[in-house]
């Protein structure tokens, strides 16, 4: 079963920044080309593996580096920093509300900067905020470093979903979101197997587990130790993997040089088909077109709530199933199989819904985690609340097709930026409500304002 599977070959697609339209414009004006299916498919599957395994390890670190301080707070963080209280659920906070007040305007900046340069760049800098983040002592440096991250990341999601817009029909666009989107439940996976082995580095080289998990987590090797002068010496992989993004990411179809004249042709004019591009006003007038056309506002509150259980995993799975009465190191180990199903039904989901059938998997599947957290809030046996995790993220499948199913519907190459962006600023209000729901006063059920 190939990896990118394909669509009947027929299309629709989306929009084209300032940018792109320059490199557009070096595609020579030729007929109308027709690809038989076989040329078709091998085109598509040559797009897929030059772009899409770059975008997802670059995203994989991106949410790992967000998520795995919820594996860190298992691992001494609370201690260490004093966080005593609802400090955690504040340092939490911090990162979205840089995250959600620079999303729409970092967005707005991929128009003018080619992608090639401005999405490793962002990668780079929260590499080394990350990195750095291994070396704090206070609560409010955690505060301030979560917050400088926040920042760092708010042009890296949304800037991905429109880079996608610019490649890839409709019919086609909504599997390759969710291939992107899916390296967040590997990442998942695979901060809670470094984890458990990070854990037992506590106090090697100076630093507590929790440190080498910030540390290491952005190396995905282990780190080296040295004790001259006590330094540690760091390779830093997520500097790596930007600098590979900015050799092998390609800006846009009429610039790609891995593609002939007429392959270039073929997927504008893919593309393209059936999309109104051209617009017209200034960056106000298009953001008032976003902000009042009212799909970005149900489709922004129908992602909020599936962020919101989303976050809430990513930042408390481990400590919730030390609630259950396992170990720490027996509860890092425990979220990979949950993050493992959430990856695989991603993509089933995806193929599927690409069938032009997205808002019965979007509400199946919410029902589906509905039933999770049901079970949760019970008094069943440990084994069964397991069991309800896996539904809890599961039905967290259909999250890509609800952006996918914007960007399908905005037209316009500015309006679909600002809407992709505002949609995710108004989602990333769940990321401030999952920060506060598991409160310490809460535990060891968490059920929110049970006194």
């Amino acid at each position: 079963m190939s990896l990118f599977p394909e669509g009947p070959v027929h299309p629709k697609e989306q929009s084209l920044s300032a940018s792109a339209k320059r490199a557009t414009s070096q595609v020579p004006e030729v007929a109308h080309l027709e690809f038989t299916p076989e040329q078709a498919r091998k085109l598509w599957r040559k797009i897929d593996l030059r772009l899409m395994p770059i975008m997802s390890l670059m995203y994989f670190f991106s949410f790992m580096d967000r998520g795995n301080i919820g594996n860190a707070k298992l691992e001494g963080m609370v201690t260490q920093l004093d966080l005593t209280g609802d400090r955690y659920n504040v340092a939490l906070t911090t990162f979205f509300i840089s995250y959600i007040l620079f999303e729409c305007p970092a967005n707005m900046v991929i128009h003018y900067v080619r992608p090639s340069k401005w999405l490793p760049t962002l990668m780079f800098i929260w590499g080394l905020i990350m990195t750095l983040m291994s070396f704090v002592r206070t609560y409010q440096q955690l505060a301030a470093a979560r917050f400088l991250l926040g920042l760092a990341e708010a042009g890296f999601y949304p800037g991905i979903a429109y880079y996608l817009t610019m490649w890839y029909p409709k019919y086609k666009l909504n599997y390759r979101f969710s291939l992107f989107l899916g390296m967040a439940s590997v990442a998942g996976a695979l901060s809670g197997l470094l984890a458990y082995g990070i854990g037992f580095m506590n106090d090697l080289g100076g630093l507590q587990g929790w440190s080498w998990i910030f540390a290491s987590l952005i190396l995905l090797i282990p780190c080296f130790c040295v004790n001259l002068m006590g330094q540690i010496i760091e390779g830093l992989a997520t500097v790596v993997i930007c600098c590979i993004g900015a050799i092998v990411f390609v800006d846009y179809p009429g610039t790609a040089k891995f593609l002939s004249v007429e392959e270039r042709q073929y997927v504008e004019q893919e593309r393209l088909r059936d999309v109104q591009d051209a617009e017209e006003g200034t960056i106000v007038h298009h953001l008032w077109m976003t902000i009042t056309d009212w799909q970005v506002w149900a489709l922004a509150i129908i992602l909020l709530s599936f962020g919101i259980p989303g976050y809430g995993i990513a930042f408390f799975l481990p400590t919730i199933l030390t609630t259950f009465g396992y170990s720490t190191p027996v509860s890092q180990l425990l979220t990979v199989p949950i993050y493992v199903a959430a990856a695989m039904s991603t993509l089933v989901v995806a193929h599927f819904s690409d069938k032009k059938l997205r808002s019965p998997f979007i509400m199946v599947l919410q029902l589906m985690a509905l039933v999770g957290y049901i079970i949760e809030l019970s008094n069943a046996s440990t084994g069964i609340k397991y069991f309800g995790l896996f539904l809890c993220a599961i039905g967290l499948s259909a999250s890509p097709s609800v952006i996918s199913w914007l960007a399908n519907n905005l037209e316009g190459k500015h309006k679909r930026a600002l809407g992709l962006a505002f949609q995710t600023s108004i989602a990333a209000v769940s990321g401030i409500i999952a920060s506060n729901i598991y409160r310490a006063k809460d535990e060891p059920r968490y059920i929110f304002g049970r006194e």
